[in-house]
């Protein structure tokens, strides 16, 4: 080891467990894929792992060749999780990464949190295959989950910046990085695939896909469809989707054009939201009062229970209902010379509905609650077009991103006259609170070089973007504001390097600024009334950051990894209030907090201890701080100093997987610090340590079928109660007492068996 690279590797095998070294050659370790400082092609196909290589992580995940912090999770990685899983799930072992979620399978939308780097999941970017997802929040106005987007089971890899996404990336919310998910190409061999899995709670989650392999022509495609049916852990009601996804590639020449088509069908009956002060009293497996119709009519009638002691406690149920299709048509032009293009267009259609039984709107005399439902609407049309030439030392990329949303949301109250079965959308609301309508434009240009010297061992990127997002909102009826705004920026810029020191060492760095626009829907400018509208749109900024990382990445006989330092300023952040409780639908106040700071340093590094056996370890802190006071109604809000919510300042994370012809399986564990959701740090949970473990036996053959593998998978392995959530029914100023509910419990220790094999 050179001496100039010893110290800085001793800090990260102490920091990382004291790893130690094995004697296995470098023939033993698969090369690392091609580097690239822009959004991964969609199409491009992942070096396939040897045989030998069960951690074929070490591959892909920690960016070789990237001016940015960037980590991937391959496709052999992905299916080692429960069937199922959210693809977000699976990054939540890598370093700046927090994921929450109140299910085993990380898909209750409700309850996911994923927060990079102090920065929410509002404040990220998402496409899939180049197509944008939007910020995936829930009630979203502009994308969807990647979970409703594609089944898991489609998904080939999964690429995280923690920093700053690549320019092309089309997103208009990713001021702390962007998750890229790419799904698989069709097979070139005929087949079919079929997975089956079961466990506790009566879950049930069957995928079946069938590829054509390769036709005359060239052509190929793939048809999948998913059944679940995933029982809540606690109360009454299960998560239930049907997904089709449907997707081709056809070689026209040099030329690809491919394309695919997804839908989904999902319901899901919601956890109830709990406060610290509830959990002594009801414990945490408390939920909501359904099926015991008569206790939710006297707790709407004031007389409570079982350690329920306000309306806002628990209420007979919740529900969320949720209909997708999305499709996307990509044609990939190699023009020779060096010169390429890449052109998508995408459509996307959405209806929502989110029910809650609200005791603050009777239906009739004898039945002192209705159905409040939050209902939403999204048809969105758009292209990204990038354009490629290299010629000598350069590598230029230029492109433009244009979108179309036609986005409703409206809040209605529908009477019931007992625990009938609303498990569909509602049509003929008994009342209407609100009805807005937004009409969003979005623009971006982008155009980079990037430059090879020294042999290619020295590169330099350099680009700008340039965003421009306009809204035009109407209010048909409510309280709640119409107008128009705008948010842009023409010149955003962006420029990274790295150095390879030798084969094995390289350093990076790089710097961007980003701005996110602002929000239709439930959550931005227009969720205040008019009158505090009117008077903040002179003064509202978009929130912008400005992201530099440094750090370096290492190999050797049986170790990879990375560290990396970074900073964040953080300007004119936007934060939506809550001014009464969740249900009672307050409009909202939004409140320009001002600067953030995050300061933080992350490591990570692949032990390939032997043939059999790879460890990986993560570890990350983060000091993210409000710096600046700010005022709520005229009252100075001293949040100078404070803990941004929801982020915890250290996490850490150890996974040691095992390998061999038949018999895989996978231990991990996962710290989370203390986190907070209130502005003055008041209110708070714990930090908890999550483990969970999965094991399998795999066949080449049985009777007629194939690759036929069998997966035990334990969720909780040691059983913790734990808070997953918070934030859930959003943030606030202080909570002393600790009585805003606003918290979700976690699933405890549950098990799952799957199956699966090819025909």
């Amino acid at each position: 080891m050179q001496p100039t690279i010893k110290p800085l590797c001793l800090f990260v095998m102490q920091a990382l467990s004291c790893f130690a070294y094995a004697a296995v050659p470098d023939a033993a370790l698969p090369p690392e894929p091609a580097a690239l400082d822009a959004a991964p092609a969609a199409s491009a196909k992942p070096p396939a792992p040897p045989a030998s290589a069960p951690a074929a992580i070490v591959v892909e995940t920690f960016g070789r060749g990237q001016s940015r912090q960037v980590q991937n999770i391959s496709r052999t990685e992905l299916s080692k999780l429960l069937p199922g899983t959210s693809p977000l799930k699976a990054l939540e072992r890598l370093p700046g990464v927090s994921f929450q979620a109140a299910d085993a399978f990380g898909i209750y939308e409700w309850s996911v949190r994923f927060n990079v780097r102090g920065f929410s999941q509002s404040q990220l970017g998402f496409t899939l295959d180049n197509v944008p997802l939007g910020d995936m929040s829930y009630g979203n106005n502009n994308g969807l989950q990647i979970t409703r987007a594609v089944s898991s089971e489609n998904v080939v890899r999964v690429s995280l910046s923690q920093g700053a996404g690549a320019l092309g990336t089309a997103s208009t919310s990713n001021l702390g990085g962007t998750v890229q998910f790419a799904m698989q190409e069709p097979n070139d061999e005929f087949g079919t695939a079929v997975v089956q899995t079961v466990g506790e709670n009566a879950t049930s989650r069957t995928f079946a896909r069938v590829d054509s392999g390769e036709l005359s022509g060239g052509g190929k495609f793939y048809l999948s469809a998913t059944r679940q049916r995933a029982g809540k852990w606690k109360g009454e009601g299960s998560h239930d989707q049907e997904q089709f996804n449907v997707r081709f590639q056809q070689p026209i020449g040099d030329h690809t054009l491919s394309g695919f088509y997804n839908y989904s069908d999902r319901i899901e009956r919601d956890y109830q939201d709990l406060s610290l002060a509830m959990l002594p009293k009801v414990g945490y497996d408390f939920d909501y009062y359904a099926p015991d119709w008569e206790r939710a009519v006297a707790a709407a009638r004031g007389v409570y229970t079982g350690g329920v002691t306000t309306k806002d406690d628990a209420y007979f149920l919740g529900r969320g209902l949720r209909k997708d299709g999305l499709g996307g048509l990509t044609l990939d032009l190699d023009f020779g010379a060096g010169l390429g293009f890449k052109g998508t267009l995408y459509t996307h259609k959405h209806q929502g509905q989110g029910h809650w039984y609200t005791p603050y709107a009777v239906s009739s005399a004898t039945v002192p609650m209705s159905i409040r439902a939050s209902e939403y609407d999204i048809h969105r049309r758009g292209f990204v077009f990038d354009l490629s030439w290299e010629r000598g030392m350069h590598a230029l990329k230029a492109g433009m991103w244009g979108e179309t949303n036609a986005h409703d949301f409206s809040r209605n109250f529908y009477a019931v006259g007992g625990p009938e079965d609303t498990g569909h959308f509602l049509t003929k609301p008994s009342s209407r609170a609100f009805f807005q309508s937004f009409d969003t434009s979005t623009r971006q240009l982008y155009l980079q070089d990037t430059i090879s010297m020294a042999d290619g061992r020295f590169k330099v990127n350099a680009g700008f973007k340039s965003p421009k997002v306009s809204i035009d909102a109407t209010s048909a009826l409510g309280t709640r504001a119409a107008g128009s705004i705008t948010a842009e920026k023409s010149f955003l810029p962006q420029a990274g390097a790295i150095y390879a020191l030798n084969k094995d060492d390289e350093i990076f760095g790089s710097a961007s600024k980003n701005m996110r626009a602002y929000q239709p829907g439930s959550a931005g400018p227009f969720s205040q009334t008019q009158v505090a509208f009117d008077l903040g749109k002179g003064k509202l900024k978009p929130e912008t950051s400005t992201s530099v990382d440094l750090g370096y990445r290492f190999r050797r006989n049986t170790l990879q990894g990375s560290v990396a330092v970074y900073r964040a300023d953080f300007s004119d952040r936007q934060l939506s209030v809550a001014t009464c409780s969740g249900i009672a639908g307050c409009p909202s106040t939004l409140v320009n907090v001002g600067k953030v700071l995050t300061t933080g340093m992350e490591a990570s590094a692949m032990w390939k201890m032997s043939k059999d056996y790879s460890w990986f370890n993560s570890v990350t802190y983060n000091d993210s701080t409000y710096k600046s006071n700010y005022m709520d109604n005229g009252v100075l809000v001293k949040a100078s100093g404070m803990q941004v919510v929801d982020t915890p300042r250290t996490m850490l994370s150890s996974e040691l997987n095992y390998e061999s012809n038949h018999v895989f399986g996978r231990v991990g564990v996962k710290y989370t610090g203390k986190r907070y959701y209130t502005f003055l740090n008041d209110a708070g949970v714990d930090s908890y340590l999550m483990a969970s473990m999965s094991a399998g036996y795999k066949l080449k053959s049985v009777w007629r079928l194939k690759e036929v593998t069998f997966q035990l998978h334990v969720n909780n392995l040691f059983d913790k109660q734990y808070i997953s959530t918070v934030g859930s029914n959003g943030f606030l100023k202080s909570d002393p007492n600790g009585t805003y509910a606003t918290l979700l419990t976690g699933a405890p220790r549950q098990v799952f068996f799957s199956i699966g094999a090819k025909i």
